[in-house]
């Protein structure tokens, strides 16, 4: 079963995907240059010369993806008795889509940034990663959750990888005790800050390591040009390395 993440992620690309029909983005984008920014089938269709059954099946297709709202209304200027029907109007959705190849999660960073500034109780890197480490900390009590009644410490760094794969990191297994992250969803950050992004990068997976309570797993800086800062190593329980 596909997470939340995933499936907000496959709606978000079939919603972007909506616009390669060139009828509907010029729709979609006639409806945002108009102030107040709403459009009815009339005017769709006025403005892109179609006729107005093509453009409310395009501007109707348009609401299904999600990418617009509807709302009944007369046109300004236009009441009282006989004024007939409201009519039909077509607004941009408040629904923010966003799809990035490879992935970037630019919003946690945001989300460890923002909680590090309204903490005072520490500098501020070492709050973001506070903050870091704790987003983490649920990351590993999800996978650890998946991982069922008594899981061995395989399945659970199995199911940790997955959540780490829904998240952007694209994690992939080197050997018998290694795991790179291919994808750093942090990329533009991480290059114009290097030490304070990863650093919290870094706390963020030593949470999902000390949440998820595979003993043998251990998250460490290990900067490779074209990938996260981050890798995984399994060691034997009471070791500090291979």
């Amino acid at each position: 079963m596909s997470s939340p993440h995933e499936r907000r992620r496959t709606h978000h690309i079939a919603t972007v995907a909506v616009l390669a029909d060139p009828v509907r983005r010029s729709l979609y984008e006639f409806a945002l240059s108009r102030e107040p920014g709403d459009v009815s089938r009339d005017q769709a269709a006025e403005a892109l010369g179609i006729r107005r059954g093509l453009a409310a099946f395009h501007l109707d297709k348009l609401v299904e993806a999600g990418l617009m709202r509807t709302e009944y209304r007369r046109p300004s200027g236009v009441g009282g008795p006989g004024a007939g029907r409201p009519t039909k109007f077509y607004r941009r959705s408040h629904e923010p889509i966003e799809v990035s190849l490879p992935q970037r999660r630019y919003d946690l960073m945001g989300r460890f940034l923002a909680d590090a500034v309204t903490d005072g109780r520490a500098p501020g890197a070492r709050r973001a990663q506070v903050a870091a480490q704790g987003y983490g900390r649920e990351l590993g009590a999800i996978a650890r959750g998946r991982g069922g009644a008594r899981p061995s410490a395989g399945r659970l760094i199995a199911e940790a990888l997955a959540v780490l794969a829904e998240h952007g990191f694209e994690p992939v297994r080197q050997g018998r005790h290694r795991i790179i992250l291919r994808n750093c969803p942090f990329h533009a950050l991480a290059v114009d800050y290097n030490d304070t992004v990863c650093e919290v990068n870094l706390a963020m997976h030593r949470g999902v390591v000390e949440s998820l309570g595979a003993g043998s797993l251990r998250a460490e800086r290990e900067p490779s040009p074209g990938r996260c800062c981050v890798a995984y190593r399994t060691v034997k329980v009471g070791s500090r390395g291979e």
